[in-house]
């Protein structure tokens, strides 16, 4: 059998200690660090000579920051990045700001700043790593457009939205709640693979983008229609009870599913064990299988159940795990995904 190919990073930061610790960890991990770059201009013209698979982006640093250098990047010689964040409300920030400009995923330094503390995590970087290399870049300035509200369309009594989401899937979760309107009713639930201090600036950015009352999830939290959830980092985000259209919310320490706190499983599940009105099952782009199991569970109370396509998926391990257990209802690229929900929970639709 031969060999897979070893994955070729560049490694970007101001800091030559930073650079060594992280290409360290890379090497040790069996990812070939093909070279280094001290700001975002040397790797803007490294990603152009060396064509690396993945690079690792520092956010502040001299002549030219990691947020302008992702801009060049994805224009000139569209790459996947994983950005390095701060673990503060600038760097959630900025960390957003890198997504927006193409970015495939981020990861947070422990403590701020990456130390010898790091080497504790490099299975994990080295796991994001290899997650963003498979990213699919080409793909991804697709044109988004909102639905165009029918007249007369109306929708079900008492509806809930429920999506996961991981690499990737920042942008495409914001695109589909700032295409849905208010009137829908609905009540949405969302996880997206993401560690604690970051879904809270998460939760803030969609509620500041769409229609609907955005927060991060708390124990004990109850929601009704127009309002949604962001599950918290390292929380699962569990529907403890359902009356009259209002769900009440639980926070869940259970160990990790499919090595992520918060999973897509077990919101999925727990909605379709409680929730006894209109359900929507939605799996977005990610790396893993979690939220197979939580479609399945969807399906078996009749939700409709839809899933990304591969060409407009970052990663499409997530949902070609969903489709292949049978129980998708509709594969669709991300731009289609918000009229495809309204088309689920419509009573009509005339113009």
């Amino acid at each position: 059998m031969p060999s897979r190919k070893p994955i070729r990073a560049l490694v970007v930061d101001d800091s030559h200690f930073v650079r060594t610790v992280v290409s360290d960890i890379l090497e040790k991990q069996d990812i070939n660090v093909v070279d280094t770059a001290r700001n975002g201009a040397e790797a803007v013209q490294k990603v152009a000579e060396l064509s690396p698979d993945v690079v690792t982006m520092d956010v502040e640093m001299p002549e030219m920051g990691g947020i302008e250098a992702v801009d060049v990047i994805m224009n000139e010689n569209p790459t996947p990045i994983l950005m390095l964040s701060a673990h503060t409300e600038e760097g959630a920030q900025t960390t957003f700001d890198a997504l927006e400009k193409g970015a495939i995923d981020f990861y947070p330094k422990p403590g701020g700043e990456v130390s010898t503390r790091l080497s504790n995590h490099e299975e994990k970087l080295a796991s994001l790593v290899r997650s963003v290399a498979a990213a699919e870049v080409s793909q991804r300035s697709v044109e988004h457009e909102t639905p165009e509200p029918a007249k007369n369309r109306t929708y079900v009594n008492y509806p809930t939205l429920l999506m996961g989401s991981s690499t990737g899937g920042p942008q495409v979760v914001e695109h589909i709640l700032s295409s849905l309107p208010g009137n829908t009713d609905l009540r949405i639930l969302i996880v997206q693979h993401m560690p604690a201090s970051f879904t809270s600036r998460f939760a803030r950015r969609l509620d500041s983008a769409c229609d609907f009352d955005v927060v991060e999830g708390e124990d004990g939290l109850r929601i009704g229609g127009g309002e949604a959830v962001v599950a918290p980092g390292d929380r699962h985000l569990v529907v403890d009870s359902y009356a009259r259209g209002r769900l009440r919310l639980r926070l869940s320490d259970d160990p990790p599913v499919h090595s992520s706190r918060p999973a897509v499983d077990p919101m999925m599940k727990s909605a379709a064990d409680t929730i006894t009105d209109s359900l929507v099952g939605v799996i977005l782009t990610g790396m893993g299988k979690d939220g197979a199991a939580g479609i399945e569970a969807l399906k078996q109370v009749g939700a409709t159940t839809i899933a990304q396509d591969k060409s407009t998926s970052a990663v499409d391990s997530m949902p070609r795990h969903a489709i292949e257990t049978g129980c998708v209802d509709f594969v669709k690229p991300d731009q289609s995904i918000p009229e495809t929900i309204l088309e689920a929970i419509s009573t009509s639709d005339t113009s």
